[in-house]
């Protein structure tokens, strides 16, 4: 059988970076086996799922580049088979109806605490060979509980924890139907890994304690002849929790944790992911990994089974590494959408890939990279006081004429010929360089700062760069007419 995973995030929010994580994990080993990894909603808390957040998980998912396979499956369209299932399960022995009140069940766990046994359903109304059952309550809608094993143990095989053992008689009678008929999460979940094939379930360490409960069904829907061929249950993996540098679980007290949240922050999806692969697993000391390296060395079994910390210090690192080393046509679209996002039209200016080339290594985010290049797509609209104070008195107005004079002269608009000819003004002016590349950059950006001289100034185009050391160079005249 073919490895087969799934990512089942319920549709109650956005998509966050847990969950990218499980979803990341998921794939990976899907992929590298060549096997198929499937999506499926969990959407049954109707009263919290909404449209909206599908879709924001479908946004995240495909952002981020885990493709799936095959349709995605929504629990709330599989209710006839849940209840058929139940019926069948019901019929065999392996489940019954419960009339017991919540307020019954209550007053049972509290009288087991009171002995000082494990709170737990009583099994007041389980069937039993002799047991004469107590008479049904009129008007009452039962719930179905699942005949939980009472004797032996559960072994849950786990990838990353090693073999959880659990004693059957510590296990509940799980409700797996509710008094109006609608199913509950252990049980579709059930049903939903045996029809999808699943083989491989990885999901957050906070479903250890569902385990041994969803085995037991399984095992009873292959008893009854529900699963098919199928007589081996999946092989699971219960990933470590995200922790916040705090040492509690990961919420918006730490900052951004949808994984869209990241993206408007300027996070590449790639530089995500290779957060988040690290986020509990290792390979020698590599710390940046490409989507296929993470193919070539994964290793779920491999996966820390202790909480991980998410550092947002570390995940910029991260970030600042892929801008630098990616190619500038893979980063093209996602810079673009920042540029958009800040109103800037790049269509009139020079090609975002020389744009990026000439920005990567200033920038750790995509935002910071789009406020940079603000200057190559907009007009100058003012000068900096802090700037002009400081580099825009005399003779900085004369500097300029003469930067514009030896420029306007240029038959080849390259960086290199204009490297040389700002070098000869400062030469034939006997100053240092910056005396003349900081009136130039104030000219050309309104500030102190701007990439190299000669790099800032053929990305703005011959006519541009003309346009905008004349403009300042009128600036700084009439503020040195205005001092005298």
């Amino acid at each position: 059988m073919a490895v087969t995973t799934r990512f089942a995030p319920s549709p109650t929010g956005y998509l966050h970076v847990g969950g990218a994580r499980t979803a990341l994990y998921s794939w990976l080993h899907a992929r590298q086996s060549g096997g198929v990894f499937r999506l499926r909603i969990e959407d049954t808390d109707r009263e919290r799922s909404t449209p909206e957040a599908v879709q924001a998980i479908l946004d995240g998912m495909a952002w981020l580049g885990l493709a799936h396979d095959g349709g995605i499956e929504y629990q709330t369209e599989r209710f006839e088979r849940y209840r058929a299932l139940i019926g069948q399960l019901v019929e065999a022995g392996h489940a019954y109806p419960c009339y017991s009140s919540a307020e019954d069940v209550e007053a049972m766990r509290e009288a087991a605490r009171a002995r000082g046994d494990k709170p737990r359903y009583d099994g007041t109304w389980r069937p039993a060979p002799g047991k004469v059952l107590p008479e049904p309550p009129a008007g009452v809608d039962p719930v179905i509980r699942f005949a939980t094993p009472q004797d032996g143990d559960t072994v849950v095989h786990d990838l990353v924890k090693g073999d959880i053992i659990l004693p059957n008689s510590e296990l509940d009678d799980l409700v797996i139907a509710r008094g109006d008929g609608t199913p509950t999460y252990n049980f579709c979940v059930v049903v939903d890994d045996m029809d999808m094939g699943i083989t491989h379930v990885i999901r957050g360490d906070d479903h250890v304690n569902n385990t041994p409960r969803q085995l037991a069904i399984l095992k009873a829907l292959i008893d009854i002849g529900a699963a098919g061929e199928r007589a081996e249950p999946p092989q699971y993996a219960h990933v470590p929790m995200i922790l916040g540098a705090d040492g509690k679980r990961l919420s918006k007290r730490h900052g951004a944790v949808s994984v869209m949240a990241y993206r408007e922050q300027g996070i590449l999806p790639q530089a995500l992911l290779n957060y988040l692969v690290r986020l509990g697993w290792a390979h020698g000391d590599q710390e940046i990994f490409s989507v296929d390296e993470m193919l070539a060395h994964f290793d779920i079994s491999r996966v820390q089974g202790g909480a991980a910390t998410f550092d947002p210090d570390k995940l910029l690192w991260v970030n600042q590494e892929h801008i630098k080393a990616a190619p500038a046509d893979r980063l093209e679209a996602e810079f673009s959408w920042h540029l958009q996002r800040q109103g800037i039209d790049p269509s009139g200016g020079p090609a975002l890939t020389d744009v990026i080339d000439v920005l990567r290594e200033r920038a750790r985010t995509l935002v910071e990279m789009a406020e940079k290049a603000a200057m190559f797509y907009q007009p100058v609209t003012g000068y900096e006081d802090k700037a002009v104070n400081k580099h825009g008195k005399p003779p900085a107005a004369e500097r300029l004429a003469e930067v514009h004079a030896a420029l306007a002269g240029l038959d080849d608009w390259q960086p290199e010929a204009i490297h040389a000819a700002v070098h000869r003004v400062a030469e034939q002016a006997e100053v240092g360089l910056g005396k003349v590349a900081q009136p130039i950059r104030i000219a050309v950006s309104g500030t102190a700062v701007s990439p190299p001289i000669d790099q800032t100034l053929w990305l703005l185009g011959r006519d541009e760069s003309l346009a905008r050391l004349a403009a300042g160079m009128e600036y700084l005249r009439g503020i040195a007419e205005d001092a005298g």
